[in-house]
Formats: C-alpha cells, sequence, structure tokens
C-alpha cells in the first residue's frame, strides 16, 4: 500500500513537471514579444538593450495603426451582436425544437470548428468575390460571424439545456405572455451562456487572421492583418506592441468572463 502511495506521488511530480513546461512552452513566447516590445532597439532584439516606451507612443501616433485598431474592434463588436442573437434563436430551436434532422442541424452548425480555417478563407474569398463583398465592412462581419457562431451556439445551448423549463411554464400559467417568460425568466437564467457567447463571439472575431486577410483590402484591414502586412515589410518593435496590446486585450476580457460568471454562480 505505501509503494503504491509513493509511486502515486511520483506520478503527481511527473504531471505537474509536464503542466508546467507545457505552459512555459506556451507563454514564453508571449513573453520575449511583450518584452520586445519595450526593448530600445529599433530592430527585434532579445533580450533588449534597454527600456523605453517609444513604441507604444508610435503606435498611439499613428493613425494607421489606430485606424487599423479601430476597425478590428467595430467589426467584433458588430459580430458579438449578431452572434448571440442568432445564436440565441437557433439554440432554443436546437433544444426545444421537434423536427427530423434536428442532430444534422445541430453538427452544421458547429462545422466552421472543425473545418481548417484556410479552405473556408478561400471559398468565402470566391464566393464574396462574385457577389461584390470582398473587402467590404459587410464580407468581414459576415466571415467572421460564420466562425463565431458555434461558439455562441455552444454557450447558449448549454445554458439552455440546464435551464428547468417548468419554471418558464409556471411564469406562463401566472398569466405571462411566452414571450414575456422567455425575456423575463429565461434570459435571466442563461445570462452566464449570454454573456460566454458574446466574450467567446468578441475574442474570434478580434483576433481572427487567417479570414481577415483574404476578406482586407488595401483600405480596410484588421489589426491582425495589419500586424501580419507590416512584419512581411519590416521588423519595427512597433509590431511587438501592437501584439502585446492584442494580447492585453483578449487576457482582460477573458479575466473579466471568470468574474462575471463566478459572479452569476455566486
Amino acid at each position: 500500500m505505501l509503494l503504491n502511495f509513493e509511486r502515486l506521488g511520483a506520478w503527481k511530480w511527473i504531471l505537474l513537471v509536464i503542466t508546467g513546461l507545457t505552459a512555459a512552452f506556451l507563454i514564453l513566447p508571449i513573453l520575449f514579444i511583450a518584452a520586445l516590445s519595450f526593448g530600445s532597439s529599433q530592430w527585434l532584439i532579445f533580450p533588449p538593450p534597454s527600456w523605453t516606451l517609444q513604441w507604444y507612443t508610435a503606435f498611439f501616433a499613428d493613425p494607421r495603426w489606430l485606424e487599423a485598431a479601430w476597425t478590428s474592434f467595430r467589426i467584433a463588436v458588430m459580430v458579438t451582436v449578431l452572434s448571440v442573437l442568432i445564436g440565441l434563436v437557433a439554440s432554443f430551436g436546437l433544444v426545444r425544437g421537434r423536427f427530423i434532422g434536428k442532430e444534422a442541424l445541430r453538427a452544421l452548425f458547429l462545422t466552421p470548428m472543425i473545418l481548417p480555417v484556410v479552405v473556408l478563407a478561400v471559398a468565402l474569398y470566391a464566393f464574396f468575390l462574385r457577389i461584390g463583398l470582398n473587402g467590404t465592412t459587410t464580407g468581414f462581419v459576415i466571415a467572421h460571424l460564420v466562425v463565431a457562431l458555434p461558439f455562441s451556439i455552444l454557450s447558449i445551448t448549454n445554458a439552455l439545456e440546464g435551464f428547468e423549463k417548468s419554471i418558464e411554464d409556471a411564469a406562463v400559467l401566472c398569466g405571462a405572455h411566452p414571450l414575456e417568460a422567455k425575456i423575463r425568466v429565461t434570459l435571466p437564467a442563461i445570462s452566464h451562456g449570454l454573456f460566454s457567447a458574446a466574450i467567446f463571439s468578441f475574442l474570434t472575431s478580434w483576433d481572427e487572421v487567417v479570414l481577415a486577410i483574404f476578406m482586407a483590402s488595401p483600405t480596410l484591414q484588421t489589426l491582425p492583418v495589419k500586424i501580419w502586412t507590416t512584419l512581411r515589410q519590416d521588423l519595427t518593435p512597433v509590431i511587438a506592441a501592437a501584439s502585446t496590446l492584442l494580447v492585453i486585450v483578449t487576457i482582460a476580457l477573458m479575466l473579466l468572463a471568470a468574474l462575471v460568471r463566478k459572479g452569476l454562480k455566486s
């Protein structure tokens, strides 16, 4: 028995070491980029010879970077709103609907999660090129909505499946209109699912680069596309500053989502 406990303790330490190495492998490149954004060299050199904030100043002083960041934010907000609204309607149909092919439809909604993004990007590019949506805000929103919608449907569907429908039925029996019962009873009860859907939809659009490269035009670029195009032309540390800001926004939203979910559960 003692030998078994010793073996379990050894495996525990082995798993901890593997987990630590994996986390370091994923996090260290991000930390290196963040360090480079504060370096005084005009090239991406590590370790930096000294520290400065000049590259962040250059980022906020350049209207092209600010325009790209504003474009990313604007598109992400539109994608988030549409994704939550469409995902809510689709989730009600998938959870409460009774029709032939419901499971096939559910699988179809989730297909963009497993389909290679490059394949999806090429298909959308060819289609949008024919109908004149390539390089437009509408094309960007539709393309990002395709990849964001599965996350919205998953989050809201899970919340709806965990909600006791009898509570909504009781509100209807007490005189509430079915739509009113859904708005005043069901939606507050699944608010954690709606919030998760909004966060994941926003981040999916905010960080998307493959689709954005195919959808972009010389006058309409998101921040990831701007980083990509600048990286091909120059290795200025402004790229590291922009990448760091992109990561900071992502981490802040993930922390906000965790705090809100914790507050809703308590």
